[in-house]
């Protein structure tokens, strides 16, 4: 039986960390006070990021490989969850001053800015099938419910469900195709399905890598899965466009 990793061991997996329980506080914050606490709230989501960056950093260097390897932090995800960080910041502090100008202050945003990058780091630094999913759903969760965050304009709702059913199509297509590739490959580890496609890839497994591939295509919006980008974009708040721009195409 595996033992539990010791907080030494956890360092590696400590802007997650920060991000998850400062989500989770911002949560409890807004439901104990009320929507009088948005503006504060949301503030806070901000510094919670400046805090995962500051973790960040204080993550040795080297790669580290965590939960059977399926969890990898080396010097490339690194780079990529502190633009990640960079991304979502720039885009949350944007979106104090819109806010508050167009009268949608909710405590919910910030946090739901924190689930969705905490999502893209759990992406980056995914080494198999199931990691990588679990990470895609928790970035495009909150994604889906931030489009339509302004309930009384018909575009912000119309962009959100079209999001939201795009989404799940092109998240079914892609756990399809990780269960493709397991099944003709036997391991969900992707220097596991590299090693037994050495001999030569079978046809179910290159249908399977092909449907992966669709997934990661919608999720950067790369012609022809971009569909849903002009709609969204137009009908999201334009924080919210910027920040649909940025992190969750350099994570995906």
């Amino acid at each position: 039986m595996s033992q539990l990793p010791t907080l030494p061991e956890l360092i590696p997996l400590l802007p997650e960390l920060v991000l998850a329980c400062g989500a989770m506080a911002m949560l409890m914050l807004g439901v104990a006070i009320g929507e009088r606490s948005a503006a504060v709230v949301n503030g806070f989501c901000f510094i919670v990021l400046l805090l995962a960056g500051a973790a960040l950093s204080s993550v040795p260097p080297g790669t580290h490989a965590m939960f059977g390897g399926s969890f990898v932090v080396d010097d490339y995800a690194r780079f990529l969850k502190l633009l990640t960080l960079v991304g979502s910041g720039g885009a949350l502090l944007l979106s104090l001053d819109y806010l508050t100008v167009e009268n949608q202050q909710k405590f919910e945003y910030g946090t739901l800015f924190l689930l969705s990058t905490l999502g893209m780091l759990m992406l980056i630094s995914a080494s198999d099938l199931i990691a990588l999913y679990l990470g895609l759903e928790m970035m495009s969760l909150p994604l889906y419910v931030i489009a339509a965050s302004n309930r009384e304009n018909a575009k912000s709702t119309e962009a959100g469900l079209k999001y939201f059913v795009l989404g799940a199509l092109s998240s079914g297509m892609l756990l399809y195709g990780a269960s493709l590739m397991y099944g003709f490959t036997g391991t969900v580890s992707f220097a596991g399905i590299a090693k037994a496609t050495q001999s030569g890839a079978s046809v179910g497994l290159i249908y399977g890598l092909v449907f992966l591939f669709v997934g990661f295509c919608f999720k950067i919006s790369a012609v022809p899965f971009h569909m849903w980008t002009p709609d969204v974009y137009e009908g999201a708040p334009t924080p919210v466009t910027a920040f649909f721009a940025a992190p969750p195409k350099g994570a995906g």
